[in-house]
């Protein structure tokens, strides 16, 4: 009973923050609006992977070394901060070709350089944000009771969640329809991706100094 108490209590929590619009969310569906249903669902990867990753710091005491060092959470939100900046300007300097926009997607997926799982994992990892959430919530559910079963239950289910929901976020994106309707606007897309990132990095370097309470 105590397992499904901490099980609903954390991911009460969880779920409707992994549904917020966020770096992670910008991350999928700008690779899925300009490159395609297998990029979106390669960017689905990388950010359940670091949101996986997180879990799992976060269970082992992470939470812990954010409270006692406060520096050490400065340091991840300006860093993450900073590159969620420079991701965001680099996005909207980038100029289109002028033959990109006959081609299918496909063919822009093919000729856009860069790894989709590596985007996302990196856009995840350089989130202060969840850093932030999974030491808060998710490792102040555990006690030292908790059995380790618990513990690798909660990051499955953290993965699964996440590879559920963006999964749906990715394809819906990239199906026809929208694909179609968007065609001719990739390069816009990359640019309201662009601003989604600098606004968030710049919200992250606001909060930089708010201390993580223990």
């Amino acid at each position: 009973m105590d397992a499904t108490i901490t099980l609903i209590s954390v991911f009460a929590i969880f779920i409707p923050a992994l549904m917020l619009p966020g770096p992670d969310f910008v991350a999928v569906v700008r690779s899925s609006m300009t490159r395609g249903a297998k990029a979106g669902l390669q960017t689905t990867i990388g950010v359940s992977a670091g949101l996986g990753v997180y879990a799992t710091l976060s269970l082992l005491g992470l939470s812990t070394l954010l409270v006692e060092y406060q520096w050490l959470t400065w340091t991840v939100r300006v860093l993450g901060g900073c590159y969620l900046i420079y991701l965001g300007m680099k996005l909207i300097r980038a100029r289109p070709k002028a033959d990109d926009f006959a081609l299918t997607s496909d063919e822009i997926t093919s000729k856009q350089r860069g790894n989709p799982v590596l985007f996302g994992f990196l856009v995840t990892m350089t989130n202060p944000k969840a850093i932030v959430l999974f030491a808060s919530v998710f490792a102040t559910a555990v006690t030292a009771e908790t059995p380790v079963w618990l513990m690798v239950l909660m990051i499955g289910l953290v993965i699964l969640s996440a590879l559920v929901w963006y999964t749906i976020i990715s394809l819906f994106m990239s199906s026809a329809p929208v694909m179609k309707r968007f065609a001719h606007a990739q390069h816009w897309i990359e640019r309201v991706a662009g601003v989604c990132f600098i606004a968030i990095g710049g919200r992250i370097l606001a909060d930089a100094r708010n201390p993580v309470s223990p």
